[in-house]
């Protein structure tokens, strides 16, 4: 294993107990090891989490530098700025304390930046363990992309000097989408940027029922005006991209329920009250009534 000097990494912890021995093995598993593991705990206050991170930093078998910065609660987005701002090397990697990374994550995304000056970050594909098992496969992409969806995981590596001109992660976004809105900050403030995706899982991200990722869709709506309005000129020049790509979601979704409900009615299977309402009333103006149409066709022929 080798390790250079222009990549640091920021863990993000906050209650995490004994999983964030995880996120800081795989680091220390990279075929490029970082310069430095920075470790934010963001006011933890569990025993037993606490006790962790106190053997984590008392680790002499740690092949990588470690510094553990400890402040009071101020959620996901506070933490990251203040890893950061403690960095030094052009390139930064961030990853959440209760995930881990695949040995080859740092080079392979690291070698992406350094074949493409035009790109502002990279990251790749996801492996979701826990409650859900399956590979998630985001695409990536430049700003129009990044208008109807995030395209990018949270973990990923990203030029420093961007993360500085961008102004860094919105510190009042608590209730999740602080992600998302980084990369759009990051892609406004260097025009004509994209951001990469390496398509392999060499990202290993748990699922929990109750995690802040799923909570946020609750407040998607919200989260999203918020969004809209906070980069306006940037929706309002794209405003085409963003409708479309809305729309390709929503339409690719009810292609799917239509599908099922096929098979479920040709199959003799019962519907759940949700699509028998959809089929006596059907949506008007997004495509659900033709999709409803062609359901009773498929099965009365």
């Amino acid at each position: 294993m080798g390790r250079k000097n222009d990549v640091e990494a920021v863990i993000t912890s906050f209650h995490q107990e004994s999983m964030i021995y995880e996120a800081v093995h795989s680091l220390c598993c990279q075929t490029i090891m970082p310069k430095r593991i920075i470790i934010v705990d963001d006011g933890t206050t569990d025993e037993k989490s606490l006790h962790v991170l106190d053997e984590i930093e008392a680790d002499a078998r740690i092949p990588v530098p470690l510094w553990i910065i400890r402040q009071s609660n101020s959620g996901v987005s506070a933490a990251r700025n203040t890893g950061i701002r403690k960095t030094e090397a052009p390139l930064v990697v961030v990853l959440d304390g209760d995930d881990s990374l695949e040995p080859s994550f740092i080079e392979e995304t690291r070698e992406m930046l350094y074949k493409n000056p035009t790109m502002v970050a990279a990251s790749s594909w996801l492996h979701t363990f826990g409650i859900l098992e399956a590979d998630v496969r985001p695409t990536g992409g430049g700003i129009a992309a990044f208008l109807s969806r995030n395209c990018c995981p949270a973990t990923h590596m990203f030029r420093r000097e961007v993360w500085e001109q961008c102004g860094g992660y919105d510190e009042t976004m608590r209730s999740g989408f602080e992600d998302w809105d980084f990369f759009l900050n990051m892609l406004e403030a260097v025009p004509n940027t994209s951001i990469g995706i390496v398509k392999k899982p060499l990202v290993n991200y748990r699922t929990v029922c109750d995690s802040s990722n799923i909570k946020s869709m609750e407040k998607r709506l919200e989260l999203m005006r918020y969004l809209i309005e906070k980069h306006k000129p940037i929706y309002k020049e794209h405003i085409t991209d963003a409708v479309l790509g809305i729309e390709a979601i929503s339409t690719a979704r009810l292609n799917g329920w239509e599908n099922e409900i096929i098979h479920a009615k040709l199959n003799n299977n019962s519907l759940c009250s949700l699509s028998n309402t959809f089929l006596e009333s059907p949506s008007y103006g997004d495509g659900g009534m033709a999709a409803a149409v062609r359901i009773v066709s498929a099965y009365k022929q």
